[in-house]
């Protein structure tokens, strides 16, 4: 590998770092909120304001406490709404504190980066850590140059927060399995709880990748003999390990304490999860938690898993090359990441992929195929697994491990004499570069060329639109003087408090004529209500999400 002294690689990440950060900030001020913002904020509030957990019980609240503290330290606080949906009270709170709309939003968007900040630093770490400081820079400058994930880290999302502690956890497991100690131990534990109170597709994303990993080392160790004491200290160090794991997931939810049952046993679906629903276990666990008031960590974290695998069995509506599905599609991740990934990044990153597990394999060097591994075993379990296919955003984490086998297969060619092949590798890299201007400020929206001038026949929910959009429609609106508008929508915001002309709601089924403005969303996901707006031409594409027409 072409070396680089490290100096320059470490100012390299800083200053990489800071561009994202700062392009992340450029964008606040353009997009209004997105679907999932003001129930991450309001869930993030009332656990910081009142000690509870009360909205959506699917996902665990780090990165929504995050998200919260700016609002909160600026005077926001809960209006006292019930759950389990935190959509009205995430409303209420932008719309109706004495900090303003923009300025809590701004807010709890700033709560998001320290997580890209650690998503970039711990895949510089890995990198630099067995590939050198050269791979290393040029790997983050491949990350920084990616749209989809700028765009997930400058809103209010669990996606990069998740996946930046996920590749963290990577690392430091690999760390353990090079040298295992107390503590890479504790710092391996720490992480893996971190990312799992952040989300939970952290527990099947390191799991996976941590059994693939360890399958292929005792694979390769299986002729040597296994020393009973060195199992019993890899064994006492995973125990401790996942103690610490289920101490943060635990421990995230504060120290309000409730007793989980009531004298007479009555059900509770968190311990029916932990100890089942009859038998011994069951009955002491019952009795126990009927006279011992107990963290109320031990009540969520059940119960957000079973909320996630209620969700995946039932499915969830989603749209993929013209076609609407409840239950999702094998293929649709493959399919995401082909379209919203630059090509150049797609190219060189599966090339270096497969460069690196077929050298790591013959070598059998575990470091060299991790990043493959690890790679296919997350897709293969979402492509197998998940029915909730609504974006490339849950699949981010695979990002950072593409951009790896990118700057692998790019450093390596370039070692090549041929002049073509140098030439080749350069125009790739200033082409990808290249999309942090040609896709600003849709980042979140960014489809590569192959998609054409209509990427909403392709992929829809969080990929092209995610109701960001609305704020841009007032301004159109505005400077078209519109006295008067239909609206489709299918988004979080409240209309009646945005800077609209005097609107009504676009009712399926029902044609209207005068000025028509609806987004992507609701064009897809309620077609047949909708169709007749394809006997006309919209006047113009608002941001990327949203269709204006002026039906005669």
């Amino acid at each position: 590998m072409p070396s680089l002294p490290r100096h320059w690689s470490a100012a390299a990440l800083v200053l990489l770092t800071l561009t994202a950060v700062a392009l992340c900030v450029s964008t606040y001020h353009i997009f209004g909120n997105i679907w999932d913002e003001p129930e991450h904020i309001a869930a993030g509030l009332v656990l910081i304001d009142k000690g509870d957990y009360i909205y959506d019980n699917q996902h665990p609240p780090l990165a929504r406490m995050a998200a919260a503290i700016g609002p909160y330290l600026a005077g926001a606080r809960p209006k006292g709404h019930a759950g389990p949906s935190g959509e009205i009270e995430g409303r209420d709170v932008l719309y109706g504190s004495s900090a303003s709309y923009d300025t809590l939003l701004t807010l709890a968007r700033i709560g998001m980066l320290p997580f890209l900040v650690v998503l970039l630093v711990a895949t510089w770490f890995w990198v630099r850590r067995w590939y050198g400081d050269a791979m290393a820079a040029l790997t983050v400058l491949l990350c920084v140059s990616t749209p989809v994930i700028l765009g997930h880290a400058g809103i209010v999302a669990l996606d990069v927060p998740v996946s930046g502690l996920t590749i963290l956890s990577l690392f430091l497991l690999l760390r353990w399995f090079e040298l295992p100690s107390l503590g890479r131990t504790l710092a391996l534990g720490a992480s893996c709880g971190l990312a799992i109170a952040t989300k939970l597709s952290a527990v099947p994303f390191i799991a996976i990748a941590a059994l693939t990993l360890i399958g292929i080392r005792l694979c390769w160790l299986r002729s040597r003999p296994i020393v009973a004491w060195q199992l019993l200290r890899r064994g006492s160090e995973v125990a401790l390990m996942l103690l610490l794991v289920v101490l943060i997931t635990v421990g995230v939810y504060g120290d309000k304490r409730v007793l989980l049952t009531t004298p007479d046993h009555a059900s509770n679906k968190a311990l029916n999860l932990i100890a089942g629903r009859s038998g011994w276990l069951h009955d002491q666990l019952y009795d126990f938690a009927a006279r011992v008031p107990l963290p109320i960590g031990i009540e969520k974290v059940p119960l957000n898993f079973l909320g996630v695998e209620w969700h995946n069995q039932v499915g969830h509506l989603s749209f993929l090359l013209g076609e609407t599905q409840r239950y999702g599609w094998w293929y649709f991740y493959p399919v995401a990441l082909y379209y919203k990934t630059p090509l150049p990044l797609l190219l060189l990153g599966l090339a270096g992929l497969a460069w690196l597990g077929i050298s790591g394999w013959r070598e059998r060097n575990l470091y060299k195929l991790a990043p493959t591994a690890c790679f296919v075993s997350i897709l293969v379990f979402c492509c197998a697994y998940s029915h909730i296919n609504i974006g490339v955003r849950h699949v981010l984490v695979l990002y950072p491990l593409l951009a790896l086998g990118a700057a692998w297969a790019a450093i390596r060619l370039w070692q090549r004499r041929e002049l073509w092949i140098k030439t080749a590798v350069a125009v790739l890299l200033a082409w990808q570069v290249s999309t942090i201007v040609t896709a600003y400020p849709d980042y979140l929206a960014y489809f590569n060329f192959t998609a054409g001038a209509h990427p909403e026949r392709i992929l829809v929910d969080s990929d092209l639109d995610w109701g960001q959009d609305l704020r841009r429609l007032t301004k159109v609106l505005a400077a078209r003087k519109v006295p008067e508008v239909y609206i489709g929508y299918m988004g979080t915001a409240d209309l009646n408090r945005e800077a609209l002309p005097p609107w009504h709601a676009l009712v399926p089924g029902q044609p209207v004529h005068g000025w028509v403005a609806i987004d992507m969303l609701s064009l897809k996901e309620k077609r047949a209500g909708y169709s007749w707006l394809s006997n006309y031409q919209p006047v113009q594409r608002v941001g990327m999400s949203m269709d204006l027409y002026h039906i005669p």
